[in-house]
């Protein structure tokens, strides 16, 4: 349990996430992940990294239980800060990232996969920021990046879910492949990049992100103002408790970011 490291081509490192029973992470979580992702981009050996998880699906962001069990906001600030450092690593890893999605990917899900370089994604895989039924604002700048703005707006003011296929045809996800094929069809786009010029590849990366037209790094901090502002107010407590809604759904311990 938790996030392991394994490198099973020449130039391919996985980054494996498993927090049963629905990978939401706890604050260690986000760092250890970050951690993991920094230490795979700065060695020289490496030329793309795929980020997976076990279990039930993707991600499902921080974890609730956490935050409500520890009294005042140090949980909530280090999930903050954690998610930020976590989405920051992967758009900051020095090669290119391939999230490997499967289930869900909520909220924090959001912010890894938004941030990845591509994805490829299981037939099951779902994709949402149901932040407004958590007590939660956040991760709309990745959202942004999957999906056109009204789009985008429309998913994260009704905390609807979209399909793997559906952001296939808005050309965000790769490839959707069957769920037991997942790993096999990250990994084949990843030896394909990684078989370009080691530094060539990471010449590649910083350029593309120096052209990015959205600061993802400042656009989610600011964000994140709003989600502590909801916590102080009360407002954050009052629809976490019964996660937006009377009859919460059956994934308790999610929360996004």
């Amino acid at each position: 349990m938790g996030v392991s490291t394994s490198a099973p081509d020449e130039g391919v490192v996985v980054v494996t996430v498993d927090f049963p029973p629905v990978n939401a992470l706890p604050v260690h979580g986000w760092y250890d992940l970050a951690a993991a992702l920094r230490a795979a981009g700065a060695d020289p050996r490496v030329r793309c990294v795929v980020l997976t998880a076990e279990g039930r699906g993707f991600n499902a962001g921080v974890d609730i239980k956490e935050i409500q069990r520890t009294a005042g906001h140090d949980a909530l600030l280090g999930a903050n800060r954690g998610c930020y450092e976590a989405f920051a690593a992967v758009y900051d890893c020095e090669v290119p990232v391939v999230a490997a999605v499967h289930g869900f990917c909520l909220g924090g899900g959001i912010g890894l996969a938004g941030n990845a370089d591509a994805i490829v994604a299981s037939e099951d895989a779902t994709f949402g920021l149901p932040e407004l039924d958590r007590g939660a604002l956040g991760a709309a700048t990745h959202l942004a990046r999957l999906v056109p703005q009204q789009l985008m707006r429309a998913l994260y003011y009704t905390s609807r879910t979209v399909t793997a296929e559906e952001l296939h045809r808005h050309g965000s996800v790769w490839r959707v492949v069957p769920r037991e094929h997942l790993l096999d069809a990250a990994l084949d786009l990843a030896r394909e990049i990684a078989a370009k010029d080691g530094q060539l590849i990471r010449l590649a990366k910083a350029a593309i992100n120096g052209i990015d037209p959205v600061d993802v790094r400042r656009s989610y901090r600011f964000e994140q103002g709003f989600t502590f502002e909801a916590n102080l107010s009360g407002v954050a407590d009052r629809v976490r408790d019964t996660f937006g809604k009377d009859g919460a759904v059956d994934t308790s311990e999610e929360e996004e970011s």
